[in-house]
């Protein structure tokens, strides 16, 4: 049973004088927190949420046209044994051009379903510059540029039933992108986070008309290790289905991922060498490092002789 007695940090993003301290200070010790006055209005989220919902609900051979037999992890997510009550699609690259319109045109999705994408993923880039803008500053990096990678937006569906009571609808695990920005579902909590600290699990639960910022695995090396790749799970609380969109940023594909140069001096050498991403997330798969243990592949000489 997740503790209680604590709470993930609020930050609103109206409050311009302290923000970026703020957001650093999170990542630093939790490596996640809510974002309230984010720009994205709630009768936007609340339409997202309904177009999610429908085509989550439209027949199978439709949702598979939104798959990637190549790379799975990009496209159509389908019930199975590991998650059986859990099916997501996949919007990968987001921001590419082309790429909302060649999802909509998967879906087969109406005008208003096609407008109210368009309109969420929209507000969705300019909130991750702002952030990008905002992390930058708060550590220390004011004459550097955030520069955005891949954008992958993943929305989800975890069809609850009696059944599924007491079980983890998603494993332990922590993402592998630099930051991710979910939409969770505010009637249905079920999030649960590890304080860094003490190792306790906390209850995230939700809160109308904000987001939920965590911290990934190569959020923690672009921050030469200050940040906190934050281990989370899911769990089934009542039986009804659950809502939630996920926004995963990533890092370019044509651009190793490794430390920020201000980041690095000579009472903070370097902790990890440049990596390809890719080669990382196949690595987390083929090592079952669903934690981000696989970053030990890539710690630095310095790193290991501390």
């Amino acid at each position: 049973m997740a503790s209680t007695t604590k709470s993930i940090p609020i930050i609103d993003m109206q409050e311009t004088s302290t923000l970026s301290e703020k957001i650093v200070k999170a990542c630093e010790e939790w490596g996640c927190f809510r974002l309230k006055n984010h720009g994205i209005s709630m009768s936007l989220m609340s339409e997202m949420k309904a177009a999610t919902r429908s085509l989550l609900d439209l027949p199978m051979e439709i949702k598979l046209k939104n798959s990637n037999p190549n790379e799975p992890s990009k496209g159509y997510t389908p019930p199975n044994l590991a998650s059986p009550f859990f099916d997501s699609l996949s919007l990968y690259d987001m921001a590419s051009p082309g790429a909302v319109e060649d999802f909509c045109a998967q879906m087969d999705a109406s005008p208003y379903q096609r407008e109210i994408i368009y309109k969420y993923t929209t507000a969705l880039c300019e909130l991750v510059r702002l952030l990008g803008s905002n992390l930058m500053e708060g550590l220390g990096l004011y004459g550097d540029v955030y520069k955005q990678g891949i954008c992958q937006l993943k929305m989800n569906k975890y069809n609850y039933g009696p059944e599924t009571v007491g079980l983890t609808g998603a494993v332990m695990h922590s993402d592998a992108g630099l930051f991710t920005i979910l939409q969770d579902d505010e009637n249905v909590n079920g999030l649960e986070v590890v304080d860094n600290k003490t190792g306790q699990l906390v209850s995230v639960d939700p809160v109308s008309g904000t987001l939920v910022i965590n911290v990934g695995d190569m959020g923690k090396v672009w921050s030469n290790g200050r940040f906190c790749n934050v281990k989370h799970q899911v769990q089934c609380y009542k039986p009804t289905v659950r809502i939630t969109i996920a926004l995963f940023v990533l890092p370019s594909k044509d651009e190793k991922v490794e430390v920020l140069p201000g980041l690095v001096d000579s009472d903070n050498p370097c902790l990890y060498i440049p990596f390809d991403f890719e080669h990382y997330r196949k690595l987390r798969i083929s090592t079952s490092s669903a934690t981000g243990e696989a970053l030990e592949f890539f710690q630095s000489q310095q790193k290991l002789v501390q």
